[in-house]
């Protein structure tokens, strides 16, 4: 294998990760995808980290007297430690799966639920957002169809990606209506 598609395989493991490489965020449009992998991921990696992810912060605190108040670091137990330290390694994964220009945009997160709240929030948008791109993808459904030049390979993968992109916003088409579809767009 040439050192060129040895780079090339490099920076695909880079964005979709593997057993032992972190999936990576590297553009808006790979928001869904890397969304999907990077919850696959830590859940094989660490559910615990999961959890942490979606549960948000855990404050260790004690009573005092009628009063709960937060309880000083030296006095944690080792439990508390691993839930601090949970927490600590889920902020760390969604931090080091972002690529650093997208990563310096939310560097003011300082909680894992908090992060993944506020990329959820920025790359899917509000309701109006979302569905904005199920009708851009509806759109482009509906006007799916051969490009002059294109193999079938080609055109089955725009089609295969299409179709997923349209589930993951949330558009459930029937087997006959994509089928139908489909074979309307053969050349």
């Amino acid at each position: 294998m040439d050192s060129q598609s040895q780079n090339h395989f490099h920076e695909l493991d880079a964005v979709m990760g593997t057993t032992t490489h972190i999936p990576r965020l590297m553009s808006a449009d790979g928001f869904p995808e890397w969304k999907y992998r990077i919850e696959k991921y830590i859940k094989m990696k660490d559910f615990k980290i999961w959890r942490s992810i979606l549960r948000g912060p855990v404050r260790i605190t004690m009573k005092v007297g009628g009063q709960v108040i937060d309880k000083a670091v030296e006095n944690y137990t080792d439990e508390e430690f691993e839930k601090v330290e949970d927490q600590e390694r889920a902020l760390a994964a969604l931090t080091m799966a972002l690529c650093p220009d997208i990563a310096q945009g939310f560097r003011e997160y300082t909680s894992a639920k908090d992060l993944w709240e506020a990329l959820i929030e920025v790359y899917e948008g509000n309701e109006d957002m979302k569905e904005s791109r199920q009708d851009m993808l509806r759109q482009k459904f509906n006007m799916f169809n051969y490009v002059p030049g294109e193999t079938l390979e080609a055109q089955l993968q725009r089609f295969t990606a299409l179709t997923t992109d349209m589930n993951i916003a949330g558009i459930f088409l029937t087997k006959y209506e994509i089928n139908k579809k489909l074979l309307n767009a053969l050349p």
